[in-house]
């Protein structure tokens, strides 16, 4: 049962990674758009990637999970435990940074009942912020952070499970 708990931990932190890179990858690009092509380019992901980030909190379950089952003190508990660090992270870096950004960009789009009621979770949105270069680079700066927790964590438990 162990095995197979380790098993699900790294592909679910697999599938955390898998949006959060490609988010990165796409940086240097999406930095060259104008502000219409970048409000164009924006509206592609709702709802894949929303709906993709459901490996996220599951991740963190998991790893914990596998935290908890793993003897104290080796160095890999405290891998798996750093693992967890950069899960958690990643949510925190979405709730603060990416989050109230989406809520601005997702302002005209027509939502069904469950993307209104996530989008209307956690901080206030970025309204106020006039600047929509300011909104753009805080969207894709946070991508690339949550990338780097992402990579992090999902390597920590590949070494942790060798």
């Amino acid at each position: 049962m162990f095995h197979l708990l380790q098993i699900v931990t790294v592909i679910l932190a697999a599938l955390a990674l898998v949006p959060a890179l490609a988010h990165a990858l796409e940086l240097p690009g999406k930095m060259r758009l104008a502000q219409d092509e970048y409000f164009a380019a924006q509206t592609i992901y709702y709802p894949g990637f929303t709906v993709a980030g459901i490996a996220e909190p599951l991740a963190i379950v998991a790893t914990a999970g596998l935290l908890a089952h793993t003897p104290r003190g080796g160095l890999g508990f405290w891998l798996i435990a750093l693992a967890l660090i950069g899960l958690i992270g990643m949510q925190a870096v979405y709730w603060l940074f990416t989050h109230p950004v989406n809520k601005v960009w997702l302002q005209s789009e027509s939502l069904g009942a469950a993307g209104s009621g996530f989008f209307s979770l956690g901080s206030p949105d970025a309204e106020g912020e006039n600047d929509w270069r300011n909104l753009r680079d805080r969207w894709e700066y946070s991508h690339l952070m949550r990338a780097c927790l992402s990579a992090t964590s999902f390597m920590a438990l590949v070494v942790a499970m060798s």
